[in-house]
């Protein structure tokens, strides 16, 4: 008697530790029965009918599957409404002699939220592929980190835990800087002083306008005499005028300007023909 009741009391322990078993048709409805149906049917108001009662019958799956995505940045029922487009997308796509419908649906449903966040909430365009190595990154980081007191993971640390080259997580840390972006109007602030982030950007320089040309006349100069060369020099590079310029080489203003004028005349000539 004593052995009956202890083995009861196990029982009833077992029974109330153990989670409720979940049925098979709970996570998996038994819907083929519609999609032979679906396929069977012609466009109007019976098929839309029975492709509304497939989402509803699979949308607490989508829902699962967006609840994947929460704590990203972005809403909850945002992403079930991304979600349910993605079962929508994959009833209309099903091809029920392939197999499983819930193999198909899960990849198309993942498929669409993923797309979703890569094309509405990153700042800037980037590749799947960068897209992957951030999450990657992102992933083991955080891995690294669940001690308290750890310090952060270095790139090779990252690289190790990951299996990626040490040039793949460069390319994934920086890309957790890119999912959103600073306005140029931000204000920045170093002590008293304010400016705008759009102020240290830095601005053409002017003299590559002059490039070409400067370039082109280098070797017309070169031939100049010495003299001329120097002429040309201090009017153009030291910003003289031509009488500083004949009390420095003993030469009259009227001689300067001849200089000027004649070595002027033949580098634009050697450059750009007559």
């Amino acid at each position: 008697m004593l052995t009956d009741v202890t083995a009861a009391r196990h029982h009833d322990a077992a029974s109330v530790s153990r989670p409720p078993e979940r049925h098979a048709h709970e996570t998996c409805p038994e819907s083929a029965p519609l999609f032979e149906r679906l396929v069977s049917l012609e466009d109007g108001p019976e098929r839309d009918s029975v492709r509304d009662e497939l989402v509803a019958l699979w949308l607490p799956m989508a829902h699962r599957l967006a609840g994947r995505f929460r704590d990203r940045g972005e809403a909850l029922e945002d992403l079930r409404q991304v979600a349910a487009l993605g079962l929508v997308k994959a009833v209309d796509g099903f091809d029920p002699s392939r197999g499983a419908f819930e193999s198909y649906a899960i990849p198309t449903i993942t498929g669409e939220i993923k797309r979703h966040f890569r094309d509405r909430l990153w700042a800037l365009r980037v590749p799947s592929r960068v897209q992957e190595l951030r999450n990657k990154v992102r992933i083991a980081r955080r891995e690294l980190s669940e001690r308290p007191g750890t310090p952060e993971a270095t790139p090779a640390e990252i690289a190790a835990h990951t299996g990626l080259t040490e040039e793949e997580v460069a390319a994934g840390l920086e890309a957790l800087e890119s999912f959103s972006t600073l306005s140029l109007d931000v204000e920045l602030t170093v002590g008293d002083d304010g400016y705008s982030l759009g102020d240290t950007l830095g601005a053409p320089d002017p003299a590559l306008d002059v490039v070409v040309d400067r370039e082109a006349a280098r070797k017309a100069l070169r031939r100049l005499p010495e003299r001329e060369r120097r002429v040309l020099y201090l009017r153009f590079f030291e910003d003289m005028t031509q009488s500083r310029i004949a009390e420095k080489l003993g030469l009259s203003q009227m001689h300067v300007s001849r200089l000027i004028t004649r070595s002027c005349q033949q580098v634009r000539t050697e450059t750009l023909g007559p």
